[in-house]
């Protein structure tokens, strides 16, 4: 494209002056939209659906200009379009501040400004956006792949600078300029990760969207609450044992109690926290570390009965495991539990009478058969193993998609349906016991889990939600009761697809057919654990024992500092010494020039870095202190090697040629 600017009219009481034309060529304007669009296309899952159309409208109306060759629309064009970008986005977000809106607006900004693109300047300007929005994809993801997203943009962007200094350069050589630099990086970046203060929590931490839009476990439960997550394959959290992992019938992971009942929806009482538990363990232990993922709440889904550790974790009355703040990053805990500990074993009246409490007007049926089984009982016990019995031979059908119930769901379920998930059992069972005059309450959280057999961990997803009851029996306590287990046993054994009856649809991960696949998913989880334990997982704890095992103070500023300047320093001179020293690459008959060149040098006839072949030629020919055929034929060599170099042709026979007089130059 022709640069310059256009000629100026003149009319009566008018100046008008003209914009500059466009000076960029059509290949660094095609990197400019190919970086835009690889940093933009990444963020097609979270951001709405209109500012990704909006964003893409306008990168495609840039190729369009581009390809015909038009000039960028007027500046007032523009400026309406940043205005209703910026009132779309307030309306969507209802405000400025925060991640969410701050990248999207990036993401208009970036369309709009490859817009008015004329000159080098603003096309560095929509690089450095480009790499900001790249930035920006780990405020929301940081797994492999997300960053391999990232370093393509970020090679995309790099030759796009590349090609903004070598207008007429080649973009294979641009691509390759870009690699370069990103491999030069690598050294500071990894001394940068390395020995830069860690910071706990992500750094955007501070907006209130921050933690937005997390799903999974409730601490209510309602009839399909637990179902809606059964066939999310989503892990939760990883446990890695110390030795060999709990039985089946052992991976009960606590979450929320529930002892309040509406008649529809359980939920969970007010409870006492302490620093120590309300127990005491007893029995084998288990010593495992759990890697939680992000949730936004505060249980830890301990493996009952978790016990005391060196963490500052919370424990509550109701015996769950709590962190003092919301889950809000990837973190891991190191725990002990006993599976066989009594738990509630001196329990208060007021939390016994709340676990006996039902709402008046609900479920008439139910209460008639709580009768039934609770006369002539003559303990507690007895009434369980009643209840269990009835439960077992009413042929409750366990499913992953339950119907919907009515105003008396346990009446519907038990007598009409008869086909539930886990809270349909479990809620059940704790009304028929509750009816019956004996304390029972619902705890949800997760049961089981799957041995990744590629790092031996075992990895719990949403689909392992469960729900399941406790009864309070005199003398043992709280007691655990899974009713699911009553109808469907092998639920607790061998998994959720395992349970559901012959014939019902399963997710595609659990299809006995999709083993393969599910090799294929565990394989990539292993990999993507070492992810995240070896780099995500490098927190403020693992690199002070890092610094510690190097010797460093890592309590001192200063220490760490200079450090962090010295080899920083180090590097950069071992960087710049290896580019001072690394070969100019050549071709033949450029390599055949330097050599001679060289061989000269070493008799005194040095050729400067400003000197082009016929200026060198010209300049020994007047050196009287060789031989006159010598310097004839130096001077010959220097016009032939600018021929062949610059003119058309530089065939095998020539170089040869070359060669040969090269080798035939005898100096004193």
């Amino acid at each position: 494209m022709k640069g310059g600017l256009s000629s100026l009219r003149w009319r009566p009481g008018l100046r008008r002056t003209a914009a500059p034309a466009i000076t960029l060529t059509r290949q660094q304007c095609t990197w400019l939209l190919a970086t835009a669009a690889l940093s933009l296309a990444p963020h097609l899952t979270w951001l709405p659906t209109w500012i990704m159309g909006f964003g893409f409208v306008l990168l495609g109306w840039r190729a369009l200009l581009l390809w015909r060759g038009s000039a960028p629309p007027p500046r007032l064009v523009l400026l309406a379009l940043v205005i209703a970008a910026a009132i779309g986005v307030r309306t969507e977000f209802d405000h400025f501040f925060g991640k969410d809106p701050g990248v999207a607006l990036l993401a208009l900004l970036l369309g709009l400004k490859l817009l008015e693109v004329r000159v080098t300047r603003d096309a560095l300007a929509a690089v450095l956006l480009c790499f900001f929005l790249q930035l920006s994809l780990f405020f929301e993801d940081q797994s492999i792949p997300v960053a391999g997203l990232a370093l393509v943009a970020t090679l995309s962007g790099l030759a796009a600078m590349a090609s903004l200094t070598d207008a007429n350069g080649r973009a294979r050589e641009q691509l390759r300029t870009g690699t370069l630099l990103v491999v030069q990086g690598v050294p500071f970046m990894v001394l940068l990760f390395v020995l830069f203060p860690r910071v706990d929590g992500p750094l955007w931490g501070l907006p209130a969207d921050a933690f937005s839009g997390r799903t999974g476990l409730s601490d209510t439960m309602s009839p399909g609450s637990i179902s809606a997550l059964g066939e999310s394959s989503e892990i939760v959290f990883r446990a890695d044992f110390d030795g060999p992992p709990p039985r089946p019938d052992q991976r009960y992971w606590r979450g929320p109690v529930l002892t309040d009942f509406d008649g529809r929806t359980w939920r969970p009482r007010v409870f006492a926290e302490g620093a120590a538990p309300f127990y005491a363990v007893e029995g084998p232990r288990l010593d495992y570390t759990l890697t939680l993922e992000p949730h936004n709440r505060r249980w830890l889904l301990a493996l009952d009965v978790p016990a005391a550790g060196p963490d500052a974790h919370l424990f509550t009355s109701d015996f769950q495991l709590l962190a003092r703040q919301p889950v809000q990053s990837r973190i891991r805990v190191e725990l002990t539990s006993h599976p066989e500990s009594s738990i509630g074993l001196t329990e208060n009246e007021a939390v016994l009478a709340a676990a006996r409490r039902l709402p008046p007007g609900f479920n008439p049926r139910t209460l008639a058969l709580a009768d039934e089984l609770a006369a002539g009982a003559q303990s507690h016990e007895a009434i369980l193993q009643r209840v269990i019995a009835r439960l077992r031979q009413s042929e409750l059908i366990y499913t992953l998609r339950p119907p919907l119930l009515g105003t008396d769901g346990v009446d519907e379920f038990l007598f009409d349906t008869r086909r539930g998930f886990c809270e349909h059992f479990a809620g059940a069972f704790t009304v028929l016991m509750r009816a019956t005059g004996v304390p029972a309450r619902i705890v949800t959280g997760y049961q089981g889990g799957e041995i990744n057999p590629i790092d031996g961990n075992l990895v719990v997803r949403q689909s392992h939600a469960h729900a399941w009851s406790e009864v309070w029996l005199q003398g043992r306590g709280w007691v655990r009761v899974d009713p699911t287990a009553l109808s469907a046993p092998r639920r607790i054994d061998d998994g959720l697809a395992a349970a559901l009856p012959e014939g019902e649809a399963l997710p595609i991960m659990m299809h006995p057919r999709m083993e393969w696949l599910r090799g294929l998913r565990l394989r990539w989880e292993a990999i993507s654990n070492a992810w995240n334990q070896r780099v995500l997982g490098y927190n403020p704890q693992r690199q002070k024992e890092l610094l510690a095992r190097l010797g460093l103070d890592q309590e001192s500023s200063w220490v760490l500092g200079g450090t962090l300047a010295g080899a920083g320093a180090l590097l950069f001179g071992l960087l710049l010494w290896w580019t001072i020293r690394k070969r100019r690459p050549a071709d033949p008959l450029e390599r055949v020039w330097l050599r001679f060149c060289t061989a000269l040098a070493r008799h005194g006839i040095v050729r400067q870095a400003w000197e082009g072949p016929h200026q060198f030629g010209v300049r020994v020919a007047a050196e009287t202190s060789l031989p006159p055929a010598a310097r004839a034929a130096i001077r010959a060599i220097c016009e032939d090697y600018a021929r062949l170099r610059y003119g058309p042709t530089c065939s095998a026979d020539d170089l040869r040629a070359l060669r040969t007089r090269i080798n035939a130059i005898r100096l004193p």
